[in-house]
């Protein structure tokens, strides 16, 4: 059963949570492999992190597991939502998949002018 869950998990994403707020807009998306919108959302999110690069985190919080159902509890968030944090941990902004990855390179730079105005 292991193998089955870790074989469903999209590729070069951290399913770990502890480093939003350290110091870089974080974007994580509630992965649910039972949607359909989550490959695509993945595939979204890998080509925004191309043009960003290490600027932000890209993140996932992975329906049915601890770290994820820790995640979804403690922000209030559904399976294919994805949530946009400031780089010192604050909620920015949520919304549902799919976000292209236009949508999320200029959400990013939102996250920046926010934590720039502080």
């Amino acid at each position: 059963m292991a193998v089955l869950v870790f074989n469903a998990m999209p590729k070069g994403f951290k399913a770990t949570h502890e480093e939003i707020g350290t110091g870089k807009p974080a974007v994580v998306f509630v992965y649910d492999p039972n949607f359909t919108s989550s490959n695509t959302q993945t595939e979204q999110m890998n080509a925004a992190r191309s043009q960003i690069g290490d600027d932000a985190l890209f993140l996932i919080a992975r329906v049915g597991s601890p770290a994820g159902e820790q995640f979804q509890t403690q922000y209030r968030a559904r399976s294919s939502d994805i949530l946009l944090f400031s780089a010192s941990g604050e909620v920015v902004d949520r919304a549902r998949a799919v976000r292209s990855a236009g949508e999320i390179i200029q959400w990013v730079g939102s996250a920046r002018e926010a934590d720039a105005a502080k």
